[in-house]
């Protein structure tokens, strides 16, 4: 028996849609025991869409590690505690796929390296920007390379100043409803809008510029259009920014936004963005998150 603990992600983060991707403390743990039958429970703190049947998510993954590397699977019992909502744009779905890999790699003696594990995850998944950092940790600007999805990756280490102030509502959205509502071409003034700022951001966390955040994490490639799902989503980024905030975006493809601050101010900065919340039709949760910098973890 042993466990598994993935972080939950942030992707996107403003201007860097599809290749940016943080991992935060926020985690689900997956127990695997080998059992004399399949078994799947899953405790989780909030209502889960993931199945107890074999079609659940993690044992897919399994299966799919197994028929790779060309071994029967066993049986096995799996025990998910879930922290991480889901479709809110935290990595739910790519914590499971993670937790798959390490799972089946450590089940069959660790044939696959990390960055292995990493290749085969972004397969899965079909972007890297969510299963990158759950398996690495830190702020990963990904890369993928090619019809196999050859992924490149270098991971950054967030200054320890920064928090992320997580704003998460009582609606889902899903990525594929997400996804559908982004047109199919962008102007030459938009790509160039959004590489400055990507390049910047990158740049700001290197350097500890937090000066340019606010700037840094605009974008005109995913928020405009996915901001229409998320009602009171403009009235979030106003405020935050009204009170301090560094920089404010859409976590994933939402509905999740999350606010940088510092650490030194993290909890006035909260406690203010309740009292405006409170002021919205829907209802929203408050984390106050930080960067995750180990990735998965068998404990």
């Amino acid at each position: 028996m042993f466990k598994i603990k993935v972080p939950a992600t942030t992707a996107n983060m403003g201007p860097g849609f599809d290749c940016f991707g943080m991992a935060l403390n926020l985690y689900n743990e997956l127990i695997v025991e080998e059992s004399d039958r399949f078994l799947i429970e899953i405790k989780s703190e909030t209502p889960s869409m993931f199945m107890t049947t074999e079609d659940n998510l993690i044992y897919q993954v399994i299966t799919r590690f197994y028929d790779k590397i060309g071994k029967k699977m066993p049986k096995l019992k799996l025990t998910q505690y879930d922290k991480i909502p889901m479709t809110r744009g935290l990595g739910s779905s790519s914590a499971c796929i993670v937790a798959g890999l390490f799972a089946a790699n450590e089940l069959t003696g660790k044939p696959m390296t990390k960055d292995e594990l990493a290749q085969m995850a972004c397969q899965i998944e079909g972007h890297p920007d969510n299963v990158a950092p759950a398996v690495y940790g830190g702020l990963i600007v990904a890369v993928l390379e090619g019809e196999e999805k050859i992924l490149h990756h270098i991971k950054i280490s967030p200054s320890d100043e920064l928090s992320f102030v997580t704003f998460i509502p009582d609606f889902q959205l899903s990525t594929a409803k997400a996804r559908r509502i982004l047109p199919s071409g962008y102007s030459k003034a938009d790509v160039i809008f959004n590489i400055s700022r990507a390049s910047l951001f990158i740049a700001s966390m290197m350097s500890k510029n937090w000066d340019n955040l606010p700037v840094s994490v605009n974008d005109r490639i995913h928020q405009p259009f996915r901001g229409a799902f998320i009602p009171g989503m403009d009235k979030i980024f106003e405020h935050a920014k009204n009170e301090g905030a560094k920089g404010v975006f859409m976590s994933g493809a939402g509905p999740t936004i999350i606010a940088i601050t510092t650490r030194k101010n993290e909890k006035s900065f909260a406690e203010k963005m309740k009292l405006h919340l409170q002021e919205l039709d829907n209802a929203w949760e408050i984390q106050i998150l930080h960067t995750d910098l180990e990735g998965a973890q068998i404990l």
